[in-house]
């Protein structure tokens, strides 16, 4: 298949899966007026549901191999530990970067427009009241509730693999990529010893990414359409009514995020167009949408990457994996809105001292999160109790979270992007450099 080929059958999927989205959030919309029937419930359980299921399983079926065939492959192709070393701190100080920024900006959107004034009344919603006895066993004083919190020193302690086989078992994406350097380092100081078992690398590469396009070719689509069309049946946008503010805010920091920041990276850092790298990403970002999940949709992502966007795979396989579990812009703006707003609601003005706390907890707690759906919430309630504010109230944004869920995945996994294109560039011009320097 010739490069133009390629464009176009890319182009083919992108359009295909789009169509997918738009016409589950159509018909989704349409069967939550009518969610209390048994016909609609019947539909979405044994259609909707399983189609998208079985297209999540898919993809998942596939993370593990591709990351770590992928990590071993770009560690070897970076052939110098110590140039491995450079770009895994750069790559983690401009995430833990982008991260503060995006939270920063969400608590600034959500103190502008104050979208929790005057609507304290939510508190007393059966939601918070279920959601207190279910997640906190009923605590009504938020000082005794205890968030299940990972101390930093335990996080850093977790990198590394006890159980290798357990590690893939359960997906634990930094333990993946620990075991994969190790492996990859240890493949260079062989490389001229080992020439088969590079090779193998290079053809299992090969055959996992046949696999990937193939589902992304034969069930993306119809995938994405049952995933979005069960989470709009369930949710629908009549949980946006009452939240219509906050969600708006959640939106238009995500916005303010993808525009501003990532299109500066890519405009003024890696040289590029903005409008270049969107289109190039686009098939990411709609099964990022579609998934709800950082992990899911990380094969696709390094497929985007390193084919539209020319992301030479040293950097890409290395970047954005780890990106998937360390940089999460999109759920840090979620909680620096949701903050705000449930502090608006419980009548309390956050000092300055508390919104830098937010912004450095959340920063941390990104590090190690799970790249799955939903998985914010959980950080959420640790920041909520870090700053003395209920964390039952969380039960308010539950109905909603779901359909902010898709759009902030596509916020995180675009950022990994924007910075494994970042990084390359750097690495283009240090090589240029080095080029000029020896002529």
């Amino acid at each position: 298949m010739t490069e133009k080929q390629k464009m176009s059958s890319n182009k083919k999927m992108t359009y295909s899966i789009i169509i997918g989205l738009v016409l589950g959030i159509i018909i989704g919309s349409i069967f939550n007026l009518y969610n209390d029937t048994s016909f609609v419930q019947v539909i979405d359980k044994y259609v909707f549901s399983v189609v998208g299921q079985i297209f999540l399983n898919l993809i998942f079926m596939m993370v593990v191999p591709v990351v770590f065939v992928s990590i071993v492959l770009g560690v070897v192709n970076v052939g110098d530990p110590k140039k491995l070393g450079s770009i895994g701190i750069k790559t983690i100080g401009m995430y833990l970067i982008t991260t503060a920024i995006a939270i920063s900006i969400a608590m600034a959107v959500a103190n502008i427009l104050d979208p929790g004034i005057g609507k304290g009344d939510l508190l007393d919603s059966t939601e918070v009241s279920e959601y207190r006895e279910t997640t906190f066993g009923g605590e009504t004083n938020a000082e005794n509730i205890e968030v299940s919190t990972q101390s930093f020193d335990q996080t850093l302690i977790s990198i590394i693999p006890k159980n290798i086989v357990e590690a893939m078992g359960t997906t634990n994406m930094l333990q993946i990529i620990a075991f994969a350097v190790f492996i990859g380092i240890a493949m260079i100081a062989l490389k001229d010893k080992i020439p088969t078992v590079i090779r193998l690398f290079e053809e299992a590469d090969k055959i996992i990414m046949l696999i990937v396009m193939s589902i992304m070719k034969y069930f993306a689509a119809i995938g994405a359409f049952g995933l979005v069309a069960t989470a709009f049946t369930q949710a629908g946008f009549g949980a946006i009514k009452s939240l219509g503010m906050y969600f708006i805010c959640v939106l238009l920091a995500l916005l303010i995020h993808f525009c501003l920041v990532y299109g500066s990276m890519v405009k003024f850092i890696a040289k590029k167009s903005f409008i270049w790298f969107v289109r190039g990403f686009a098939p990411a970002m709609t099964v990022a949408f579609s998934t709800s999940s950082s992990n899911a949709v990380l094969p696709i992502s390094l497929d985007s990457a390193q084919k539209n966007l020319k992301i030479r795979e040293s950097v890409s396989s290395f970047v954005q994996p780890l990106g998937a579990t360390v940089n999460m812009d999109g759920t840090a703006i979620m909680q620096g809105v949701a903050t705000v707003f449930i502090a608006q609601l419980s009548g309390i003005d956050l000092t300055i001292m508390q919104m830098i706390t937010v912004v450095v907890i959340a920063t941390i707690a990104s590090i190690g999160t799970a790249g799955v759906p939903g998985v914010g919430l959980i950080m959420l309630a640790m920041v909520l109790t870090a700053i003395g504010l209920d964390p039952a109230a969380i039960g308010i944004i539950i109905g909603i979270d779901r359909l902010l869920d898709m759009t902030r995945t596509l916020v995180n996994v675009t950022g990994d992007a924007a910075v494994a294109l970042v990084i390359d560039h750097q690495e283009d011009v240090k090589e240029g450099k080095e080029i000029t320097a020896t002529r």
